[in-house]
This record gives C-alpha cells, structure tokens and sequence, in this order.
C-alpha cells in the first residue's frame, strides 16, 4: 500500500506534468489544485528535487518544475525514492536486500519465489509507466 507521502508526491508531479513547459509553478498552487497540506508537500518538493526529479527557483516568478521530460521518468524512480523498497519483502529487493529474521533457507523458502515473482512483474509494471503516464 502507497503511503499518503508517496500518493502526494505523485498527485504533485502529475500537476507538474500537466505543466511541463510553462515555468515554475508556486508550490501553493500545487497544495490547492491537489489539496495537499502546503508543508507537507514542501518537504516532498524538496525530497523530490535532491533526488534530481525536479528545479526549483526562487524569487518572483519562482517555484518548481519538472527539469525532464515527463516521458523519462520512470514511476519506478519516484517509488524508490519516496517509499523506498518496491519489493514486498527486505529478502527479494533489488535495492535493499536484508534477508528474512525468521527465514531458515532462503534457497528453498517458497514464500520467496513468489515474492520474487511479483516484485518482477511490479517493477516491469512501474519501469514502463513514466510521470506521462499519470497525465
């Protein structure tokens, strides 16, 4: 389940993807048009653009956008880097690997081949689907 942090980061880019090309748009337009808490969705904005998703400038005329085409933006990155792990279990992450506390044998847990299983389906889901997408 997406956490609320992550659905805002995508309402937000989605709005920001409607805007491609137009500017910096005020992160309180993006809180209104989305109603999103407007501190809320500034630390998201700020995760967002460490993360090299989007700029920002200040000042008159100033606020956010996206600094690539929307078309490139992999929905998997965003995931990534605001939920962390796509994966439903730490033993099966491409990314964060930790293996199981309770598992005895990784090699034969059958729990894990499953798991395994959807991750790869989750992530040739989300690898083909691009902030574009959310349009």
């Amino acid at each position: 389940m997406l956490s609320k942090k992550t659905k805002y980061a995508l309402r937000a880019l989605r709005y920001l993807t409607r805007k491609y090309g137009e500017g910096p748009v005020l992160i309180s337009e993006i809180a209104e048009h989305e109603h999103i808490s407007q501190k809320f969705l500034e630390s998201i904005l700020l995760e967002l653009r460490k993360g090299r998703v989007l700029g920002s400038k200040k000042g008159k005329g100033g606020g956010y956008y996206l600094i690539k085409e929307p078309a490139s933006v992999p929905l998997s990155q965003i995931l990534r880097m605001v939920e962390g792990p796509i994966a439903l279990l730490p033993c099966v992450s491409l990314n964060y690997y930790e293996p199981c506390d309770d598992c005895e044998d990784e090699e034969s847990c059958t729990l894990k081949r499953v798991m395994t299983e959807v991750r790869d389906e989750t992530l040739k889901i989300l690898e083909n689907k691009s902030l574009a997408d959310l349009k």
